[in-house]
């Protein structure tokens, strides 16, 4: 892959001469889906799969970005002088608003850089490409300027600051710093209201981690996602009227349900049910893997979808239907939708010895009932982002 970069970046800018090599995983979330910008926990897992980076520092202003998936952009060129959201720059628009965190945050940039990426993350998958493009941009930034007293959270937090307020997306924190912090063999129980996380191992002895792709692409800008967070805002307004919170996070379901009627909106009630009562499934989730319990764990995974799909209300007929095909399959430990949704990806927990019956079974079931295939990918948990020697 580095081979691939170079030569591309050397063709595109005349030599790779002094170039760095970066990668920065894609994730998927475990369990705790909607639940980052409400305050509660999530339960995610950097990829082997992800996005690969090489970049240099220019003697000029200008900044070039250039990506071997998308060749028909051609080389994005950008300013210091000028960091602005231009709906020309297409996807550089990602890399380019974590440049114009970094100044907002402190961090002087003295010249421009020349960067080419390439990536394996399914675009609109729900596997996070955005927040892996993000983390990317902040760890070579981070190399190339010597900006040595920021952490990788730090980063992280750039990276969200960036899509909250750069590109209109109003995320939580849960994706750049699954993508940031990740570590191989285990996900990353964190408290999103402290940002306070432990470290998991993700032991499945006879168990494989599979992602079923819907085909079916979402854009989290554009869909519903910021709707969901403002219905959640408007019902935790209501219920701090008459209980003392900060976020639905801190609400266990006995406590909801006692001071759930000050939320006066039928569809809002339910958008606060599924963050409070999510958030307690992935606190049992988390102990229940601890336990080598995954059998629980499976169901808790299900509980997810069916409160994803009828109570928040971001799934869709198409990978409700993975879902449903996954739940008849002997040897499936738990299935869910996983993501921001809206379309993207399931991920579910399926005997190795039934691997095969699940891609084979669901691959041609969903084809004659959608009319086109998905995509299986087998998955590793893997290292967070940063330079690769």
């Amino acid at each position: 892959m580095k081979e691939k970069l170079f030569t591309k970046f050397a063709d595109l800018f005349g030599d790779s001469e002094g170039a760095g090599f970066y990668f920065s995983p894609g994730r998927v979330n475990l369990i705790g889906e909607h639940t980052d910008y409400n305050g509660g926990h999530v339960f995610p897992c950097a990829l082997t799969i992800g996005t690969y980076g090489a970049a240099r520092k220019r003697d000029d202003r200008k900044i070039h970005f250039y990506s071997m998936n998308l060749d028909s952009c051609g080389v994005v060129e950008a300013s210091l002088d000028e960091l602005v959201n231009k709906k020309e720059y297409n996807w550089a628009n990602y890399p380019l608003g974590v440049v114009w965190a970094f100044t907002e945050k402190g961090h002087s940039l003295d010249s421009g850089f020349d960067m080419v990426i390439w990536g394996n993350i399914p675009n609109g998958s729900g596997l996070s490409s955005s927040a892996s493009l993000e983390v990317l941009t902040g760890v070579i930034l981070k190399d190339l300027f010597h900006i040595d007293h920021i952490t990788m959270v730090d980063i992280a937090l750039y990276g969200q600051y960036s899509e909250n307020n750069f590109n209109g997306c109003n995320c939580g924190i849960m994706d750049q710093f699954a993508v940031a912090m990740g570590k191989k063999d285990n996900a990353i129980f964190l408290d999103t209201a402290t940002l306070n996380y432990e470290y998991a191992p993700v032991v499945l002895e006879d168990a494989k981690i599979v992602i079923t792709n819907s085909k079916v692409k979402h854009s989290l800008v554009d869909s519903a996602y910021n709707q969901r967070r403002q219905e959640c805002t408007d019902a935790l307004a209501e219920l701090q009227t008459v209980v003392d919170i900060k976020t639905l996070g801190d609400l266990d379901e006995e406590t909801f349900n006692k001071y759930k009627e000050a939320i006066q909106d039928p569809i809002r009630l339910k958008r606060a049910k599924h963050a409070v009562l999510e958030n307690q499934r992935t606190i049992r989730a988390v102990a229940a893997l601890r336990a080598g319990d995954t059998a629980l764990f499976g169901e808790l995974m299900n509980q997810s979808h069916i409160s994803l799909r009828d109570d928040y209300e971001v799934s869709c007929e198409e990978v409700d239907i993975l879902v449903d095909l996954a739940w008849q399959i002997p040897g499936v430990i738990g299935s869910r939708i996983t993501g921001g949704g809206f379309g993207g990806c399931t991920v579910s927990i399926v005997k190795n010895d039934a691997v095969d019956t699940f891609t084979s079974t669901i691959g041609k079931a969903y084809l004659e009932k959608v009319g086109h295939e998905a995509e299986f990918y087998i998955v590793d948990i893997g290292e967070g982002a940063g330079r690769v020697s």
